[in-house]
C-alpha cells in the first residue's frame, strides 16, 4: 500500500536535509585539515571520528569542550565558523519540518494513513456510510447499539470534524473523500468480507444510482441501502439488483393507505421499528374526503395509494408545471393555487373533508396550511410531512394529529433492512395482508409474550446454532418446536412466536412449530428475554439441546446448567 505521507516527507525534507550533511561535511572537513598540537606540543591531526563527535556536540549547542586536546587558534577560529553555520543549518531544517507538520496535504494524506489503519484493523462486521448528517449520525448509533461496525465517508471536512466531535465509542473511522469515487470506497473496506452493507441517501438521486452501480462493481456481495425519491430512479435500482431501496415518500403514503385499511399492521410495523408498543392506541384514520396540500414527490405517491384505496380527495399545488398529466375525475381533482389561501382551502371544501394532508417541503407552510384548516373546520384531521429532524419538534407543540419525518422513515427502514434483514422481509409481507389477519396477531403477541415483544433472528448453520447444525448432519429431524421447550421444565412452553422462516426456496409466514428445520434456514421469533437466552442456549449448548430435544438429561460427570 502506497504511503503518501511518508513520500511527502521525502520530498519536502529532502532539501534541508542535504543542507544539514553540507554543513557538518564542511565543518568536519575543515577540523580534518586544520593541524592541531597534542599535551606533549607535538603536531596533530583529528581522526574523522573525534572530527564528527565534536561537530555533534558543538552544532547542536551542547558545548562539552574541546577534545581530544587544546585547540590551536587557527582550530577555534574555524570552529566559531562552523558553529554558525551548522546551527544555521539546523534551524532550517526544524523549520522545514515545522512547516511540514502545518502542511493542509502533509496532514491530510496523516489522516488518510490513519484511517486506512484503522479499516485494516476492523475484525467485526461493519457498514460504510457516505454522508455525515443527522440521519447518518442515528444510524451510526443504531448499528452501534446492535453491535455493527461503522465507517464513514464525508466529503466536507467539517462535517467530518463535527464526526470526531461526537467521539464515537467505539471509535468510527472517517475519511474526507468524494463518497461516489472507487478508490474512496476500497479505501473504506468495500471489498473486504466482514463488510456487510453500505448506505447512500444523498438527496441527488443521480447520484445515488452512480455509487449503486460503482459499489455493485466493486463488491456483488455487499448488501446496498439507496435512497430513492422517484419511481423511475427506483426501478434502475432494482435492475442493478440494490436489495434495500429506501423512497421515503413511497413509504410514508403506504402507511397512510394502511391507517386507512389496516391500522392493526401499521401498528404492527410501528412495533418492529421501535417506535411504539402493541399496547398503543390505533394509527387508523378516516374514510371520507381528504385534501392534500402538494402534489411534489410525496403528494404523487399519496395519490396513487388514495385512488387504489377508492378514498375521495382533492389536491391543491402552487407550481403548474407539477400537475402535467394529473388524470382529473369525479373522485380526484386538483387546484393550481395557494394551500395556505383560506378561500383556496374553502373552494376544495375543507369544511367537509375529515383530514386534511400538508406535504409539502417547506415546514412553516406546513404548520400554516394545517394551523388555517383546523380554524375552518376543528373537527378535521390534520396530517402534516415534517422536513426538519430537530431535537425540538414544533410540529408536536402545534399539536399536528399525526406527523410524518421523511428523515426518520429513512432511518428506520435503512437500520431495519441492513441489521435485521429478516424482520424488513417480514414486514413487506405483511402489509400485503388484511387488517383482519393484523388483528389477530397482535392480540397473540400480547398473549403469548407482552406489549413490546423482542425480535430474535437466527440461521441454521455451524456458527449460529451449530449443535442443530450438526443433528441434521446426522440426519436426526428437527422442526422449529424444539425451541419452544423450556430449559427448566420440557413440558412448560417458551413465550415465542415463529414470525417467518426463510428456506431455500420458499418463504413461510407465521409457520407452525411442525414445521421441519434444515440447514440454511433463517427464522425471525418474537419472544421475550428469557426466551430469547434458551433460544441460544439450544441452539449452542450440547446439553440443552439434548434435553430440548429428548426431554432426557444427558449423563455426564458435570451437571447440565440449570441456570
Amino acid at each position: 500500500m502506497k504511503n503518501n505521507s511518508l513520500f511527502i516527507v521525502l520530498q519536502r525534507m529532502r532539501i534541508p536535509f542535504l543542507v544539514i550533511v553540507v554543513t557538518y561535511t564542511i565543518a568536519i572537513v575543515g577540523l580534518l585539515i586544520i593541524q592541531g598540537v597534542d599535551d606533549k606540543g607535538e603536531p596533530y591531526h583529528m581522526t574523522i571520528f573525534d572530527a564528527f563527535y565534536f561537530i555533534s556536540y558543538t552544532a547542536s549547542t551542547i558545548g562539552f569542550g574541546e577534545t581530544p586536546y587544546t585547540f590551536t587558534y587557527p582550530q577555534r577560529l574555524w570552529v566559531s565558523f562552523s558553529i554558525y553555520i551548522t546551527v544555521l543549518g539546523w534551524f532550517y531544517g526544524i523549520g522545514s519540518l515545522v512547516s511540514l507538520f502545518q502542511d493542509k496535504l502533509f496532514l491530510k494524506e496523516m489522516e488518510k494513513s490513519k484511517f486506512k489503519r484503522q479499516v485494516k484493523g476492523l475484525k467485526d462486521k461493519f457498514i460504510i456510510i457516505l454522508g455525515y448528517n443527522q440521519i447518518s449520525s442515528e444510524i451510526i448509533n443504531r448499528a452501534l447499539e446492535q453491535g455493527i461496525r461503522t465507517v464513514v465517508i464525508e466529503k466536507d471536512e467539517s462535517r467530518a470534524n463535527e464526526l470526531i466531535l461526537e467521539n464515537f465509542t467505539p471509535t468510527v473511522p472517517v475519511l474526507v473523500a468524494d463518497a461516489f469515487t472507487p478508490v474512496a470506497l476500497i479505501e473504506a473496506g468495500i471489498k473486504k468480507s466482514n463488510c456487510k452493507g453500505l448506505v447512500s441517501i444523498f438527496e441527488d438521486d443521480a447520484l445515488n444510482l452512480r455509487i449503486a452501480l460503482t459499489s455493485k462493481l466493486l463488491n456483488s456481495y455487499v448488501r446496498l441501502a439507496i435512497k430513492s425519491t422517484t419511481t423511475n430512479h427506483s426501478e434502475n435500482l432494482r435492475d442493478l439488483d440494490v436489495e434495500i431501496i429506501a423512497n421515503p415518500f413511497s413509504i410514508i403514503s403506504n402507511e397512510i393507505a394502511l391507517a386507512i385499511n389496516a391500522p392493526n399492521i401499521l401498528k404492527l410495523e410501528k412495533w418492529i421499528y421501535k417506535i411504539d408498543h402493541l399496547n398503543t392506541n390505533l394509527p387508523s384514520f378516516p374514510k371520507g374526503k381528504y385534501i392534500v396540500c402538494g402534489y411534489g414527490r410525496m403528494g404523487q405517491h399519496i395519490y396513487e395509494n388514495l385512488k387504489s384505496s377508492s378514498i375521495e380527495a382533492e389536491f391543491v399545488e402552487l407550481d403548474k408545471s407539477k400537475v402535467t398529466g394529473f388524470n382529473q375525475d369525479n373522485t380526484f381533482k386538483i387546484r393550481c393555487g395557494n394551500a395556505d389561501d383560506k378561500d383556496m382551502l374553502l373552494d376544495v371544501g375543507v369544511k367537509e373533508a375529515v383530514a386534511i394532508i400538508s406535504a409539502t417541503n417547506d415546514d412553516t407552510t406546513n404548520l400554516s396550511i394545517l394551523a388555517t384548516a383546523k380554524k375552518l373546520n376543528p373537527k378535521i384531521m390534520t396530517i402534516a410531512r415534517e422536513n426538519e429532524m430537530d431535537d425540538f419538534s414544533i410540529f408536536k407543540n402545534a399539536k399536528v394529529d399525526h406527523i410524518f419525518m421523511p428523515a426518520r422513515i429513512l432511518i428506520n427502514k435503512t437500520t431495519n433492512a441492513l441489521i435485521s434483514p429478516l424482520s424488513d422481509k417480514f414486514i413487506s409481507m405483511i402489509c400485503k395482508k388484511d387488517d383482519s389477519w393484523g388483528a389477530k396477531l397482535l392480540k397473540d403477541l400480547i398473549q403469548i409474550i407482552d406489549e413490546n415483544p423482542l425480535l430474535y433472528e437466527i440461521k441454521i448453520n455451524k456458527k449460529s446454532a451449530p449443535q442443530i447444525f450438526d443433528a441434521l448432519k446426522e440426519n436426526k429431524e428437527i422442526d422449529l418446536g424444539v425451541f419452544n421447550h423450556s430449559l427448566y421444565n420440557r413440558e412448560q412452553k417458551n413465550n415465542i412466536i415463529p414470525l417467518l422462516i426463510l428456506k431455500e426456496e420458499e418463504e413461510i409466514l407465521l409457520p407452525n412449530f411442525n414445521t421441519s428445520l434444515e440447514e440454511g434456514d433463517e427464522i425471525l421469533f418474537a419472544c421475550d428475554e428469557n426466551a430469547k437466552d434458551e433460544i441460544e442456549y439450544i441452539a449452542q449448548n450440547f446439553y440443552e439441546f439434548y434435553y430440548a430435544y429428548t426431554g432426557q438429561e444427558r449423563k455426564t460427570i458435570f451437571l447440565r446448567n440449570k441456570k
